[in-house]
């Protein structure tokens, strides 16, 4: 069974992406990962297709999958840029994305096109009325 919005955790030091994706501002880079609320609706976690290093992509464009026992959801960017980490742990311990989704539970390292890009992303309120809706 689902939580309600009260019972997930935002973080507000986060940017929020619509497609439950959120990126968190690190220096020059963003660590990226999949929302509490993503990961509650997916269930139990399975596994994690991520992709390489080096490869880039544009906002909004599927970088990869989370899979659990219900279903296969698509992973969208925040925003563009290259990967320059992907978090390899999760290959061996996909439900550190349900257990901490913002901490063990990251996905990937980017290096952005554009840093402003950031400033078009959700705010922490603004997403948590995205999902009420």
């Amino acid at each position: 069974m689902t939580k309600s919005a009260e019972e997930l955790t935002f973080l507000d030091n986060i940017h929020y992406y619509k497609e439950h994706t959120w990126a968190m501002v690190e220096g020059n880079q963003l660590k990226i990962g999949i929302t509490d609320f993503a990961q509650d609706n997916l269930g139990n976690i399975i596994f994690v297709e991520l992709p390489n290093a080096g490869e880039s992509f544009d906002k909004g464009e599927e970088f990869g999958q989370a899979e659990s026992a219900k279903t296969v959801s698509a992973l969208y960017m925040p925003i563009s840029g290259e990967i320059i980490d992907v978090n390899n742990q999760l290959e061996d311990a996909p439900q550190n994305v349900n257990e901490d989704p913002y901490g063990t539970g990251w996905m990937i390292i980017v290096k952005p096109n554009n840093i402003s890009e950031v400033s078009e992303l959700l705010t922490k309120e603004e997403y948590i009325n995205l999902i009420n809706q």
